[in-house]
């Protein structure tokens, strides 16, 4: 067998074990076991993260360390009527893509060192944080992710330099209002007409069109118990979204200042609390431009696609915000991904998992700029 063969056979099957054993964010616990298991098979040192699952290897020698994340967690999903972890999102490749990497440089003559992250909990938006909080990126210089791409923004055979996500705010919320008889509305403080109120002030929110934004409402619970009773109580989530950091800031206030308003305006009891923040890409032209020549180099210039701008998010982010001067961006990877992210019958083509490997080889081989 040919080492390009043993190198596809070989993450194939990394890919088919991770793919059928999801795990969900910070619960990755068998998946942080397999990483490790086969590290010892390859015989790379690495240490767990401690008192949460991932784990960090390392190879090379040097005073530089060049980096690439990858995240390994799946999604809490229904499947064909049955709820279940699934690995919607590729996590399972990027698991494999990254082990790829690490096999075709383990054996080569390296002038700086290379590390390997293995990160918990990217779905729930703060698994960066511990692993920074951890030392995943102490001491790095440059640091790389990869994402396979769903068919509209990638096909297959075409790789990305760059993935500029959006940031992301959710919020959770409850109404405290009065129940009351389906046949005396004015005796209660219907929660679902401040739910219909907070749904037009959304909607009312008008930002700069000429960057991307949206605000809207995901979860709504309003139940009297029957249908002749009007609820008083009422619980509701909120997802917001904008291309950068400042638009992101922007929406929150304006949904601050709304909140508050609907409150006085329907005299209801409300709370709400900020459940999370995902910041958008702080894309370093400097490695982008290292990811773009290593494209070409491996790949050939047909394969090079331009930077990616889109609206999901992505918590590989929050190592640029907690340490600035890290150079980073992620790797864009076309598979022909359909129906789309977090689809919970998402396919692509696998024959990519061999290109991004050789792509993030090549890009981590080369001596830090």
């Amino acid at each position: 067998m040919t080492s390009a063969a043993m190198l596809e056979d070989t993450m194939y099957q990394w890919f088919e074990h991770f793919h059928s054993n999801p795990e969900v964010s910070w619960k990755e616990f068998e998946t942080t076991k397999k990483i490790a298991s086969i590290l010892d098979e390859l015989q790379v040192t690495y240490r767990l993260l401690g008192d949460v699952p991932g784990l960090i290897a390392e190879i090379g020698t040097g005073d530089e360390v060049v980096a690439v994340r990858a995240d390994i967690d799946a999604l809490w999903q229904e499947v064909d009527g049955k709820w279940q972890a699934n690995h919607s999102c590729g996590h399972d490749a990027n698991i494999t893509m990254v082990l790829g990497s690490l096999l075709l440089l383990k054996d080569r003559l390296l002038k700086h060192r290379v590390r390997f992250i293995f990160q918990p909990a990217e779905e729930v938006g703060n698994g960066a944080c511990a692993a920074f909080e951890r030392g995943a990126v102490d001491g790095v210089s440059h640091l790389f992710g990869v994402h396979l791409r769903p068919i509209e923004e990638l096909p297959l055979g075409k790789v990305s330099p760059a993935i500029h996500h959006g940031a992301a705010y959710f919020l959770d919320g409850t109404i405290r209002g009065i129940d009351a008889h389906g046949a005396r509305p004015h005796q209660g403080k219907n929660a679902i007409d401040v739910i219909m109120a907070i749904q037009l002030m959304l909607n009312s929110i008008h930002l700069s069109p000429f960057e991307p934004h949206s605000a809207k409402l995901t979860k709504i619970v309003a139940d009297g118990g029957s249908t002749n009773i009007i609820p008083g109580s009422a619980s509701f989530s909120m997802d917001i979204r904008a291309q950068r950091n400042h638009q992101l800031e922007l929406l929150r206030n304006r949904i601050e200042f709304g909140l508050k308003s609907i409150q006085q305006q329907y005299e209801i009891g409300m709370d709400w609390k900020w459940i999370d923040f995902t910041p958008g890409a702080e894309v370093s032209s400097i490695a982008a431009q290292m990811a773009k020549n290593a494209i070409i180099e491996t790949l050939g210039e047909g394969y090079l696609a331009e930077e990616i701008t889109t609206p999901g998010s992505d918590d590989f982010h929050f190592y640029t915000v907690k340490k600035p001067e890290l150079k980073a961006t992620m790797i864009g990877i076309g598979a022909n991904l359909a129906p789309g992210l977090h689809h919970p019958k998402m396919t692509f083509e696998r024959s990519a998992l061999i290109d991004a490997s050789k792509v993030l080889a090549c890009v981590l081989e080369k001596h830090p700029e």
